[in-house]
């Protein structure tokens, strides 16, 4: 599926509609550059989730974990890993394999531990249809 937005509300609004269908043990990658829409569109996934609390990248943290939701919600940041390995330290099977929901953003860092069911989402810009056009692609 491929899905054109316009603006943060379009971006969001996407986000919101897929974790409505979420169940639990799905999981989702995100990719794309800098700046390009991850966490608001991870924003809205929370809100679809029923999760009210502020979002945030857990870039240094790696891992922020939301349970008000009516399915948990386990927001990874993977950009600063440096080896997969690392992701053992974690315990990231306990989250990939439980009954919340995953989102990785930057998950082509740690592909070969993505499970064959990840939903991939990937989000780009294109300028020339102006700047807050996203081009997002969901494939499973």
């Amino acid at each position: 599926m491929i899905v054109e937005t316009n603006s943060e509300k379009e971006t969001w609004e996407l986000g919101r509609r897929l974790a409505e269908t979420a169940r639990p043990g799905s999981i989702f990658s995100l990719n794309g550059d800098l700046g390009v829409g991850k966490t608001v569109l991870t924003k809205g996934m929370a809100a679809g989730l029923g999760i009210t609390e502020p979002v945030s990248s857990p870039t240094f943290t790696i891992v922020q974990v939301y349970e008000e939701g009516r399915l948990p919600f386990y927001h990874f940041d993977v950009y600063r890993i440096a080896d997969p390995q690392e992701m053992d330290e974690i315990g990231y099977e306990d989250y990939f394999f439980g009954e919340g929901v995953c989102l990785v953003e930057w998950a082509e860092l740690i592909e070969e531990l993505m499970p064959e069911y990840t939903v991939r989402i990937t989000i780009e810009k294109d300028l020339s249809k102006g700047f807050d056009y996203r081009r997002i692609t969901v494939s499973e």
